[in-house]
């Protein structure tokens, strides 16, 4: 189910009351909280006549522990309304499926390791950039290892998505930015990936349409910006959901882990690298990447509008000040990087093959 336009986030509470929720576990940002723009949802919650029990610990690419600790709060609940980031949603799922399979998330690690369905959960993105509210993957730290793992499976999905472009109105700007261009990389690598098929590459150009088309006017908080990049994000989830991705994200998951380095940052300093390196195997589909960007490549060859798709990525990244270095980098890192990158599992649906030393 999904639910899409401004103000649907009251649509929540009718339609957990619908379900037969009696206690909801309603995930969340302290931010969020303090801010109070939850104050109405809980109200609501109580009118229908259910309990909210709030969880607002979720911090950015969260942990394992936290998970567990969502989960423990979770006693007696019937259904999870998450509303927030890529970062509370993915808590969410991996917290629903833990709940649901008697198992602690890391058990869940893997590709279809959820055996039982996970609690009913509806997810509310306050970010326009993950599509975590459609997609089949969490994707959660581990602290010891400085490593991201991914569970996959098609039962995370949520049961329903609202998407609320009013939520995103006011987000920080460097959130905007960061989210946005980690959409144009799902679009991007979903439409390159090896599995790419005539329905993914629907929803992959439409969504590359309209990030490019909005994706300005969000960072400058315009309300058609702001709903275009909300439909473009989720339409980019519904895509690479079905085909996965490639190496950006596999290095960017790692870079994350390693460093801090925001995702999206990290996906967008890389993304005109690894168009480049995909190229010799994808330049005709990247010279239609180019055309969903709004680029006339009218008399270009094939070469050529790949290349200006390349430079479009590259031109949309300094518009919105995205960095050219992960200064935290050192030389001597690099092979444990490019090791932990191969390991990730995104690595295998890149559409060129790649060497430990590519």
């Amino acid at each position: 189910l999904t639910y899409i336009g401004a103000g649907r986030l009251r649509q929540a509470a009718e339609l957990l009351r619908q379900t037969g929720s009696h206690r909801v576990l309603v995930m969340t940002t302290p931010g969020m909280m303090r801010r109070g723009q939850l104050d109405q949802t809980l109200s609501e919650l109580q009118e229908n006549g259910m309990e909210a029990v709030v969880f607002d610990r979720v911090s950015p690419d969260p942990t394992f522990g936290v998970v567990e600790e969502a989960v423990s709060c979770a006693a007696g609940c019937d259904a999870i309304l998450a509303v927030g980031g890529g970062s509370v949603l993915d808590a969410a799922k991996t917290a629903a499926a833990a709940i649901a399979n008697h198992k602690p998330a890391e058990k869940l690690v893997g590709t279809l390791k959820v055996k039982k369905q996970p609690m009913l959960l509806i997810a509310v993105p306050t970010t326009a950039g993950t599509g975590s509210e459609t997609t089949i993957a969490a994707v959660i730290s581990e602290t010891a290892t400085h490593r991201k793992r991914q569970i996959l499976d098609p039962k995370l999905v949520p049961f329903a998505a609202i998407l609320d472009p009013e939520l995103t109105v006011g987000l920080p700007q460097g959130n905007t930015i960061h989210t946005a261009m980690d959409a144009l990389t799902h679009a991007i690598e979903g439409y390159t990936t090896k599995a790419a098929w005539e329905m993914t590459d629907m929803f992959h150009l439409e969504a590359i349409k309209l990030i490019s088309e909005n994706l300005r006017g969000a960072v400058q908080n315009t309300p058609e910006g702001r709903e275009g990049m909300a439909l473009g994000q989720y339409i980019a989830g519904m895509g690479f959901s079905n085909v996965g991705l490639g190496i950006d994200h596999a290095m960017a998951h790692t870079l994350s882990a390693h460093y801090d380095t925001p995702h999206g940052v990290a996906c967008a300093m890389l993304l005109p690298i690894a168009m480049e390196f995909n190229k010799p195997v994808c330049a005709e589909r990247l010279a239609k990447v180019a055309a969903a960007m709004g680029v006339d490549t009218t008399g270009m060859s094939t070469d050529e509008a790949a290349d200006a798709a390349i430079a479009a990525v590259k031109q949309l990244s300094a518009d919105v000040n995205i960095p050219h270095v992960c200064e935290a980098m050192k030389a001597d890192e690099i092979e444990v990087l490019a090791k932990d990158a191969m390991a990730d599992a995104c690595f295998p649906g890149n559409p060129r093959e790649a060497t430990l030393d590519d």
